[in-house]
């Protein structure tokens, strides 16, 4: 199969139409996904002043209860629903006078799915992030378009994988790949495949990386340029799909209200007709659009002021980010949402004043900063073509030789 992706960075939305006639927006997170919180205190020991504050709150709490902070179990769930993630992604690509093709993958599950509907599209396609352990680490895969009347099976066996440790092995592992594999209609992406998200070091995260593709590359349809990783991690992405003679597809990866700031486009009409375009034609066209090349850390910062906000018109029991937000306080409650605990105010000092913290950075008038700050190797070129000469051999070579 010929790898034939192009990478094209637009400047106004309303040159999208000349690219194509369908919109393809893939990795998009709503309710339904249980986002885990185990990486807080990583990065609550780094954030200025808030570092101070949960240095107290860790030692009061200590004290008080004998024992740590437990973060295992703890997740937060994004505030938006199916329903208007779906018509958010929709109306952005109509505006821009495209079709639309929306792909919904919430974490290790697939209910949300079900819940959307569209007059204008006869079938919403049943995808999943599936979480994929390995070794001492995970992988996550987009699996997209999963057929409707297998979906609820289908899935139950990925899950069992995914969290019973038992059944982990290179053979059943296999296995599920060549099923996956053996449906047409179904797109396996590996998502964010350099990110390292185990937070176990990145050299350890390669290491996993090139062992993973060793062993179970050939299942593989595409890797995914993603909307909230950096330029310079997207593109040795590209860099690693094309050694590997893979095309790349987008995975805009949104948790907030805001779109998908990388998509595909494409002259497909279904669902299906793009997935035969990435995996049988190798063909595959991204687009990143012009809020990709706003800064990384700045676009987070706002995603979370966004995922941390107050929404009076949805339900009484989510409108509040502390009502959206699980953990178990050892108290026998199980993981139910913060307000179960009393939390009216939002919670102790430290959590307060990283809201405070997180939602400041994201303002509009932190965004002249933040591109002073950006590294060199992050600032999107204008012509990625060119862009892409300069191959990062390190990543090339090494994953190369194990693949093959």
């Amino acid at each position: 199969m010929a790898n034939r992706s192009l990478i094209k960075r637009i400047m106004n939305p309303a040159e999208l139409a000349t690219a194509g006639s369908t919109g393809v927006s893939l990795h998009c997170h709503t309710m339904h996904s249980k986002e885990m919180l185990d990486f807080i205190p990583f990065y609550a020991e780094k954030l200025p002043i808030v570092s101070h504050f949960y240095s107290k709150e860790k030692e009061s709490f200590a004290d008080r209860e004998g024992r740590g902070i437990d973060f295992t179990s703890a997740y937060w769930q994004p505030p938006m629903t199916p329903q208007t993630v779906y018509d958010s992604e929709r109306q952005k690509l109509n505006d821009a006078g495209l079709g639309a093709l929306i792909s919904i993958t919430d974490h290790d599950e697939i209910n949300g799915n079900f819940e959307i509907t569209d007059e204008r599209c006869e079938e919403i396609p049943i995808s999943l992030e599936w979480t994929v352990p390995f070794d001492i680490g995970f992988f996550h895969f987009g699996v997209h378009n999963l057929p409707r009347d297998k979906a609820a099976e289908i899935t139950a066996d990925l899950l069992e994988y995914t969290f019973k440790s038992e059944t982990n092995s290179v053979e059943n592992l296999n296995a599920l790949f060549e099923r996956l594999n053996d449906l047409p209609g179904v797109l396996l992406v590996f998502n964010h495949p350099l990110w390292d998200i185990e937070l176990i070091g990145a050299e350890q995260h390669a290491t996993l990386l090139e062992r993973f593709i060793a062993t179970h590359g050939r299942w593989v349809h595409a890797l995914e340029v993603n909307g909230f990783r950096n330029w310079s991690e997207n593109k040795a992405t590209i860099e690693l799909a094309e050694n590997l003679g893979l095309p790349v597809v987008s995975g805009g990866d949104r948790h907030g209200c805001r779109h998908n700031t990388v998509i595909n486009v494409s002259d497909s009409t279904t669902f299906e007709e793009f997935v035969s375009e990435v995996r049988i034609d190798g063909r595959s066209q991204v687009v990143l659009l012009p809020e990709y090349e706003r800064p990384l850390h700045h676009r987070q910062m706002q995603s979370f002021a966004e995922i941390l906000g107050y929404y009076p018109e949805f339900a009484e029991e989510r409108r509040r980010w502390f009502d959206r937000i699980f953990f178990d306080m050892k108290d026998g409650k199980g993981v139910v949402p913060l307000s179960a605990h009393g939390w009216k105010k939002g919670g102790p000092v430290w959590l307060r004043m990283a809201i405070k913290v997180m939602g400041g950075l994201g303002s509009p008038a932190m965004l002249p900063i933040f591109r002073m700050l950006r590294k060199p190797e992050d600032r999107v070129p204008r012509i990625i073509d060119k862009a892409l000469e300069d191959k990062p051999p390190a990543v090339r070579t090494k994953l190369t030789s194990e693949a093959a």
